[in-house]
């Protein structure tokens, strides 16, 4: 009988284990896919990946990414300053989910509340900068949804600054990666914030100073090489969202994933979306700014040709296997230039070209200005143009196309002058 016991253990001793990991795996194949996810190159814009990438859905704490981009952007106006002290308000303090736990009536400088947004995710950080810039959150609000049409966010409507649930607060991974990116290239110190791992704030209130400590939300920072953000959020309704930004070897990418199962899932998620980037694409340059790109003839001009470089600088992304030797750019120019030209005008259009196939597109500007001639300057053009053939002249001098009461009233003028011509030849 003993053995017989001792038999029946020691089978359990063996499969029990199976058993269970038999149930992780079943549970880890089973786990629902995300909602919606979307992989972004940074410099560009470009899109390597996507699934469901418009599908407009909850994006609970990642609403926070246009909260402190709105942030920066009121520092960089000098609307605010870094050190102002900022106020908790009554309503601020009663945000729950995530937070600090700021009382009513308690300050805090704009950095340290940037620093509890960034790190921690804090609620009552959120709406307190929110009022303090917009005098209310749902002025605050208003001006989310102005920067969410500027940047072509068009699955975008948000209801309130810090993320929670909201009927009709929506957004996609697509315009996610788009908010990501315009904050992570337009104020790339963002970065030495959104990787503290652990810091702290202190609070000031009636009852004295006490330290809270912030850890960050984002746990990709522990484990994914070259991570460099960025936010992470969840409410039951939108589930486990992160937009998560890396950098290797001068290339950035956003990996955003809404509605993921659970925690570990969307970081998972995240993660396979960056590795797949990183492992299949390179950042290739094109014209930069300050660059001679072409040079532009100017008609009627104290110089005949002004420099043009492109408008901003232009990098694409292209499979790893392709090379830089296959690239090239096609000018376009405004061949009808005349003076005065200012600097920074629109003078043409270039087009980015890999392998025949066009990867990027943007505007020339003149570098400098160029006056009108003076009559110093015009003795010569004039000289020019009475040495000019016939054929020249006429070219030059060949009108725009006209349409409408314009253009019946040029063809009534020719028609009238045929007759008068005509009449006198008679």
């Amino acid at each position: 009988m003993k053995q017989f016991i001792s038999v029946l253990c020691l089978v359990g001793i063996l499969f029990v284990p199976n058993v269970i990991f038999g149930e992780e795996e079943a549970v880890a194949e089973g786990v629902d896919p995300p909602r919606s996810t979307v992989l972004m190159e940074a410099s560009s814009g470009q899109i390597l990946k996507e699934t469901n990438m418009h599908e407009a859905i909850p994006p609970a704490s990642v609403t926070k990414v246009m909260t402190m981009l709105l942030i920066h952007d009121a520092v960089a106006s000098g609307k605010i300053n870094w050190d102002d002290q900022v106020t908790v308000s009554e309503h601020a303090a009663s945000m729950g989910g995530s937070q600090v736990f700021m009382e009513e009536g308690e300050q805090q400088t704009v950095r340290d509340l940037l620093k509890c947004i960034a790190i921690a995710s804090a609620n009552d950080a959120a709406v307190t900068m929110a009022e303090f810039i917009g005098g209310s959150e749902q002025q605050f609000v208003d001006l989310m949804n102005a920067k969410a049409k500027e940047l072509g966010m068009n699955d975008t409507v948000f209801k309130n600054a810090c993320g929670l649930h909201v009927d009709g607060h929506v957004s996609s991974a697509h315009d996610v990666a788009l908010m990501s990116r315009e904050l992570i290239t337009k104020y790339p110190d963002i970065t030495k914030t959104l990787t503290i791992w652990m810091d702290t704030i202190v609070h000031r209130t009636r009852r004295g100073e006490s330290e809270f400590g912030l850890t960050n939300t984002n746990k990709m920072l522990k484990w994914y090489p070259g991570i460099t953000g960025l936010k992470t959020g969840y409410t039951p309704e939108a589930k486990h969202c992160v937009s998560a930004t890396a950098k290797r070897d001068d290339m950035e990418l956003i990996a955003v994933v809404l509605g993921g199962a659970d925690s570990k899932a969307r970081f998972r998620e995240a993660g396979s979306l960056l590795d797949y980037g990183f492992a299949n694409y390179k950042v290739s340059q094109g014209p930069q700014v300050g660059e001679v790109i072409a040079q532009v003839p100017v008609k009627k001009g104290q110089e005949d040709i002004v420099d043009a470089t492109i408008d901003k600088s232009l990098s694409f992304v292209v499979p790893k296997s392709s090379s830089d030797a296959n690239y090239e750019y096609k000018v376009e120019i405004d061949e009808n230039l005349v003076a005065p030209v200012y600097k920074g005008q629109k003078v043409g259009t270039v087009v980015c070209l890999l392998d025949g196939k066009e990867v990027g597109t943007g505007e020339l500007i003149a570098m400098a200005d160029v006056d009108k001639a003076g009559l110093k300057n015009m003795i010569p053009y004039m000289l020019k143009r009475f040495f000019k053939s016939d054929e020249e002249k006429t070219a030059d001098e060949a009108p725009a196309e006209e349409t409408g009461d314009a253009a019946e009233k040029t063809e009534e003028k020719f028609i009238t002058e045929e007759i008068i011509l005509d009449d006198s030849v008679a």
